[in-house]
């Protein structure tokens, strides 16, 4: 793992050199990967960029986008009409039923992991979690495959607390998100201390450059190139006028409500914002699907996050004519059970869940898979992480079918080794 902070801590100027240079020491020291960085030529042409909004907690099917009228097991939540004739979502998310066909519904995810920290690291990565090795984020392989855009901006950027992030894994460093804790803040304490001159800050660069000239001479290698990379990136982005597609203040009174008041919207906001401004990736968190009690109590609300931000996310990068290039990801890492429990709460159920896709590459209006009667298993056209990382892969262009060794000689590919979901992509 490595050192995200949470929201409640402030992250300073210095903070952000020191961790970012960390964070490239703690990569693995076998960070060998010449096959890696040839195989990039074999990605697409296609120019896709990636919004990631994963829904922390399990995100209940029967709330969302799989409901089941008339069924017991559906208690108080009632369905209502989308635009996709036929398909039901919940009374939940009615921005986001308005524009179903935008949508491509995947309502028969399947996995055998029900246990959070495992499951989203699956769902991040596409492997299990092993003792031996970290592996990449879908956001790494992405920046790794097609590389940066902007020259002042990261390529991959974190929207949320992220502790448990597998980040760049055993790719270099350079791939690593950057974390960002509050979109409402952006990247805090970049402002240059009063006390210290652009001059003197020079200075204390170079005189770190020249203490640390004999480690770098002893110890050559990928690894400390990618340090080194990384931290003229920082001192690029904390002097460069990139920062500005951090704030999100800078968007009108009116685009700010449409999103909505949520640390959700406002990360929706920030990640259009981003990728405007030529972020390859950029991942949202959401927490609190964890409902064990009260979920008819609680769904409502935070439902309302989620379809108010994504649904503007989607409105706001097709007035702006950035929908077709861009490829954005809704997922959790399982579903909750049918079955209400004796707390008035759903519990965790990896049998079958929902995801969604929209924009780059995806079928609008579509929906994989069913349920059964109750939303309990897979009825029709189960898909397994691996198949849905994989479409992702497809879409955005990555290399998918090729294998990448690991530091320990393992290989690995992007997605998993699933095979592309071919009845929600464009052909």
């Amino acid at each position: 793992m490595f050192p995200f902070r949470s929201a409640d801590d402030a992250v300073s100027r210095r903070d952000i050199l020191r961790r970012l240079a960390g964070v490239a020491f703690g990569v693995s020291v076998h960070s060998h990967f010449g096959d890696i960085a040839r195989a990039a030529s074999a990605a697409s042409s296609r120019d896709v960029s990636v919004i990631l909004l994963q829904m922390r907690g399990a995100m209940s099917h029967l709330d969302t986008f799989d409901p089941k009228p008339g069924r017991e097991e559906q208690g108080s939540t009632k369905a209502i009409k989308t635009k996709t004739p036929g398909v039901l979502f919940s009374e939940h998310v009615p921005q986001l039923a308005a524009i179903s066909d935008r949508l491509a519904i995947v309502r028969a995810m399947t996995t055998e992991t029900g246990a959070h920290e495992q499951a989203t690291y699956l769902m991040r990565t596409s492997y299990p979690t092993i003792n031996s090795i970290v592996h990449p984020s879908m956001g790494s392989w992405i920046l790794q495959a097609k590389g940066t855009q902007a020259k002042e901006l990261p390529g991959f950027v974190l929207v949320g607390n992220g502790s448990e992030h597998p980040g760049a894994g055993f790719l270099d460093a350079s791939y690593t998100p950057v974390p960002v804790a509050d979109p409402e803040r952006g990247l805090e304490n970049t402002t240059q201390p009063a006390y210290l001159s652009e001059a003197q800050f020079r200075r204390r660069l170079s005189l770190a450059d020249r203490i640390d000239t004999a480690f770098k001479k002893a110890h050559k290698g990928p690894q400390i190139a990618a340090y080194d990379q990384m931290y003229q990136d920082a001192t690029k982005l904390l002097g460069g006028s990139g920062l500005e597609a951090f704030d999100i203040s800078k968007e009108s009174e009116k685009t700010l409500a449409q999103y909505g008041d949520s640390t959700f919207g406002k990360g929706c906001l920030l990640a259009r914002r981003l990728v405007e401004a030529g972020v390859r990736c950029v991942e949202v968190e959401l927490g609190g699907w964890d409902m064990h009690r009260d979920i008819f109590a609680d769904m409502g609300a935070k439902a309302a996050e989620l379809d108010t931000g994504m649904s503007q996310l989607l409105a706001d990068l097709s007035a702006r004519g950035m929908l077709e290039k861009t490829l954005v990801v809704l997922a959790t890492e399982f579903g909750r059970t049918p079955t209400v429990n004796q707390n008035a709460g759903r519990d965790h159920h990896p049998a079958v869940f929902s995801c969604v896709l929209a924009g780059a590459g995806i079928k609008g209006g579509a929906v994989l898979g069913a349920s059964d009667e109750r939303g309990f298993r897979p009825d029709d056209d189960a898909v397994t992480v691996e198949e849905f990382n994989t479409t992702i892969a497809h879409a955005a262009g990555l290399p998918y079918t090729k294998e990448f060794s690991a530091p320990n000689g393992r290989p690995f590919k992007i997605g998993g080794g699933g095979k592309p979901i071919a009845k929600i992509l464009e052909s």
